[in-house]
């Protein structure tokens, strides 16, 4: 079977769980033995500067300067080449405002409304990509935030959409109103042209439902994978003990919740060693923001204990996992998955989640962790110590982290899902 993933990319200015998980899903697949590639719009799919795919569609430069500037979309091909070349798009990764939601109202929906928006001649393009080149026999959407060309896809490639669900919220639920309400029925009006979703959580499938008014038999659960041979188990906790933190370092994420709670924690009889270690990259708007919570730090003399790992590649994460004993994402407002979790399950690291999205859900099904509630510093000071006081059971929480990422959450079990998907729709 031949199948092209469609993907956002994100320059790789930042620990990106979505993006790794596309990646890693178009590799299980190949070693099934499908044709499956990847197909990046906006920006390049990299991991830390390393470019996976070299074709980049829709790209991030391009449409934005059409979209504001209406005499660009008439522009010459050469000034578009120059404009999709990987130096411009790598430049544009690492701006401010590269991935941010506020500001792109107009632009996101004029990317939904497809063959009707300011995008056409891009949407053209794509298609006659997949139409003489590929030929596939589906066609999956890493998010519903693409659906924008899903039916001309589907009529003119004569091929099923297969869209997944996972943390469009996040985007939409991020811009100003009447923005929001008007994207909202737009993607519940574009799902009609896909024949079937996959939720990576059953949180988040309840969301999506709500949100774009989805039948129950057109969305399908099937979680992330990841495979566990490419993460080494850690047995023993590190000396001194530390708190791990791996995502992208901004607010939304909970990374000032982190800070507080490890600055309440240093306070406690037992803790005086214990060192926060973070990873995870940002982008240029998060940059102030984390530099007021490293000045919080030194002002509670704690600067000499927090350690940032600048590498954050996939292939460089063992030696952050080694270094911590239990790991914590404290994201304001819980996620659709976490891809984080099993990569630090798989790692030996056992996890201290708020009671937030799909959080509860990963946890019911690894066992790797505990829960607090609610998502406050204190809550969070008091469950780290609790599993940090307690190294019988953080040593029982990691085995049992690790043995369910074996069992449940390996990619090739959770790959076979998503082919039954295609087989019915194909």
């Amino acid at each position: 079977m031949k199948i092209v993933n469609i993907v956002p990319g994100f320059g790789g200015t930042f620990y990106c769980g979505n993006c790794l998980r596309d990646s890693g899903f178009v590799n299980a697949l190949r070693k099934a033995g499908h044709d499956a590639m990847t197909l990046p719009v906006y920006l390049p799919l990299t991991i830390n500067g390393d470019t996976q795919d070299a074709t980049v569609f829709y790209g991030a430069v391009n449409i934005y300067l059409k979209q504001i500037f209406p005499l660009l979309r008439h522009m010459p091909a050469w000034m578009e080449h120059l404009l999709n070349s990987a130096p411009v798009l790598k430049l544009a990764a690492g701006k401010a405002g590269s991935t941010r939601a506020h500001g792109l109202e107009e632009l996101t929906e004029s990317m939904l409304m497809g063959k009707h928006g300011h995008q056409v001649k891009e949407l053209e393009q794509l298609i006659h990509f997949l139409k003489h080149h590929e030929k596939p026999d589906v066609v999956h959407f890493s998010n519903a935030l693409l659906l924008g060309m899903a039916l001309q896809i589907k009529e003119e490639v004569g091929v099923p959409i297969v869209c997944s669900l996972q943390d469009e919220d996040v985007w939409v639920d991020a811009m100003n109103e009447p923005h929001r309400e008007k994207i909202w029925a737009l993607l519940a009006e574009k799902a009609v042209d896909v024949n079937a979703f996959i939720a990576v959580s059953r949180y988040f499938a309840g969301v999506m439902k709500s949100k774009m008014h989805l039948p129950d038999d057109k969305v399908n659960v099937v979680h992330i994978g990841i495979n566990p041979a490419l993460y080494e188990f850690h047995t023993e906790p590190p000396e001194p003990l530390a708190i791990g933190y791996l995502s992208r370092i901004y607010e939304e994420n909970g990374f000032g919740i982190l800070v507080d709670a490890f600055v309440l924690l240093k306070s406690e009889p037992g803790f005086e060693s214990i060192r926060l270690h973070v990873t995870g990259g940002m982008t240029g708007d998060d940059k102030p923001f984390f530099n007021r919570q490293m000045k919080k730090l030194q002002k509670a003399g704690l600067g000499k204990d927090i350690l940032v790992f600048e590498d954050f590649r996939p292939e460089n994460l063992g030696n952050f996992f080694k270094s911590v004993s239990v790991l914590s994402v404290p994201v304001l407002k819980g996620e659709a998955f976490g891809m984080y979790q099993l990569e630090a399950l798989a790692s030996g690291v056992p996890l201290v989640q708020p009671a937030l999205g799909a959080f509860p859900e990963i946890i019911e099904e690894t066992g790797g962790g505990l829960l607090y509630h609610p998502n406050t510093p204190e809550t969070l000071a008091s469950g780290l110590a609790s599993l940090l006081h307690d190294r019988e059971r953080l040593m029982q929480l990691s085995a049992r982290g690790r043995k369910a990422v074996e069992e449940k959450f390996d990619c090739v079990s959770l790959t076979a899902k998503i082919l039954d998907v295609y087989k019915k729709i194909c």
